[in-house]
This record gives C-alpha cells, sequence and structure tokens, in this order.
C-alpha cells in the first residue's frame, strides 16, 4: 500500500498560514501585555494620589519635597540652598550617586509613611539595602538609556533600581540647559506650598519617568509600553491616565509649546514661565 505524504507544495501552504497567524498574534499579544503592566502602573500611581492627597492636607498644601546641595549632594539641606528633587518624594534608595538619590533611602522619603503600613528600616540600617516598596515600582518599568547615565557604567534596565522609585513628582518644567532646572514648577524653588493651578484636570502632579523623555532636548529611550514613547499621568484634580503619548518636543524652539499639549501641561497656570524669563 502507497504511504500518504504532504507535498512540497502543501508545506510551503502551511508554513505561509503559521507566519502569517504568527504576523498577526505576535503583535497583540505584545500590546496585551503591555496593557496588563499599564493596568499595574495605573494601580500604584493611584495609591500614591491618595496617599499624596493626606499628605497635601496634613502639611498645608505643600507636596513632599527633599532638598539636597548641589548636582552631587548626598545631604537634605534647609531652604534657601540646594534643590528640590522631585525623584526623592518617596521610594528606596537609588544607585545613581547624585542629587542624594544613593544617599536618601525610605526612611527620609517622605511619602512613604502614607503609603505603607509596616515599618520603614533607618537608612544606615543593614536591613534597608533589601527593603523594597512595590507601589514606587511600575510593572513597565524599562529603565532609560540617558546617554549620561549609561556613560557611568550603572545598570539602567529600571527607573525603580537606579533612582528608587519609577514615578517622579511634578517638580519642573522641560528647558534646554542640561543638568539645571530652570523653571521650577509645583515645589517653588525655595520650597513651600503648591501653587494655584489654573487647570487640575490638565497639569500633571505625578508620573512615570517618560513624562520627562525628552529633557534637555534629548530622547532619553524610555519606552516602556510600545514603540512610541507613553506615560501614566496622575493629574492634580486625582484622576489618572495610562499610556498617555509623550510628545517629541525636541525640535521646538518655543519652550512654552514645550511644555503644553493636548493630553497635559506640566506649568500650574499658562504664563506660568513668565515670570523666570523676566529676569533674563
Amino acid at each position: 500500500m502507497r504511504r500518504q505524504a504532504f507535498t512540497l507544495i502543501e508545506l510551503l501552504v502551511v508554513v505561509a498560514v503559521v507566519a502569517l497567524l504568527l504576523g498577526i498574534l505576535v503583535p497583540a499579544l505584545g500590546r496585551a501585555r503591555a496593557m496588563a503592566q499599564a493596568s499595574g502602573c495605573m494601580s500604584n500611581i493611584k495609591q500614591l494620589g491618595l496617599g499624596l492627597q493626606m499628605y497635601v492636607q496634613d502639611h498645608k498644601d505643600r507636596l513632599p519635597q527633599v532638598r539636597v546641595e548641589g548636582f552631587g549632594g548626598t545631604e537634605p539641606v534647609q531652604p534657601p540652598s540646594g534643590q528640590n528633587i522631585g525623584a526623592l518624594f518617596g521610594g528606596v534608595k537609588g544607585t545613581l550617586p547624585f542629587f542624594g538619590i544613593n544617599a536618601i533611602g525610605a526612611e527620609r522619603r517622605p511619602l512613604n509613611a502614607y503609603v505603607y503600613d509596616g515599618e520603614i528600616p533607618r537608612d544606615d540600617a543593614i536591613e534597608a539595602g533589601d527593603f523594597d516598596l512595590e507601589v514606587y515600582r511600575s510593572p513597565a518599568d524599562a529603565g532609560t538609556a540617558d546617554p549620561f547615565v549609561t556613560s557611568l557604567g550603572l545598570d539602567t534596565t529600571s527607573m525603580y533600581d537606579l533612582l528608587g522609585s519609577s514615578y517622579n513628582l511634578n517638580d519642573h518644567a522641560l528647558d534646554t540647559v542640561a543638568g539645571v532646572e530652570v523653571y521650577p514648577t509645583l515645589i517653588p524653588v525655595d520650597g513651600g506650598k503648591m501653587p494655584r493651578v489654573r487647570d487640575t484636570t490638565k497639569t500633571w502632579l505625578c508620573a512615570t519617568h517618560p513624562i520627562y523623555n525628552y529633557e534637555d532636548d534629548q530622547d532619553r529611550g524610555q519606552k516602556w509600553y510600545s514603540s512610541s514613547v507613553e506615560a501614566t499621568v496622575l493629574y492634580v484634580d486625582g484622576h489618572a491616565e495610562m499610556m498617555v503619548k509623550v510628545p517629541d518636543t525636541r525640535h521646538e524652539s518655543d519652550v512654552r509649546k514645550k511644555n503644553s499639549n493636548a493630553r497635559f501641561t506640566y506649568l500650574p497656570e499658562p504664563r506660568w514661565l513668565d515670570q523666570f524669563d523676566a529676569g533674563r
């Protein structure tokens, strides 16, 4: 009896069908994975939002703020010296050796007591090195390709590990000067109360780090969810959105247009930057 077998043409047809199905399914699975990560990130930022609301109420309209002395400063200082570092609002000790990131840990990051019920170890305790606060770790956190940070030889695959948090406060607007925050926003330059916000539904309060992807007219390669730069964003009014597209502002010469778009703004009010530019 003659044995039946697939012909070459039949095999090629099967291979083509399988390739077609993979071409359809793989992008869909990748997007589904990104959506699941974004949902987890959204859950985290909502918890942080509740903590921020309680903190602001307890501290007379002041956002969590930690000031450090200079670029390489490692210890908090009192106003008016130093500068506020938004990444120190909460989380754990990171590895970046600037702005107090690798010196100021969970004990001295102000928001932690509002989002964690357990005991927070002292920064100099042995167990502090293994202490985690998962609410600050975005499931989508894919780190950064910032050329300056990568040149230091640090592990840049996770912003949580690098800075101690996948999230940042809106403490400054975008500018073109590397290493200097020209335009403070929701945290005044000398510290203190959050300024009046004109549109609380559009001014962002806390977001994942890709919100600053195009700072200093660089591309930091923070594509956490897809091939485009997107961020999970918490607004001043308390609502949050996930996978918000962050516009590429590198070729925008108007600094005001750099900082406001159809989805969000860094600025408390439209003419916010005038007070800083007036003295230039």
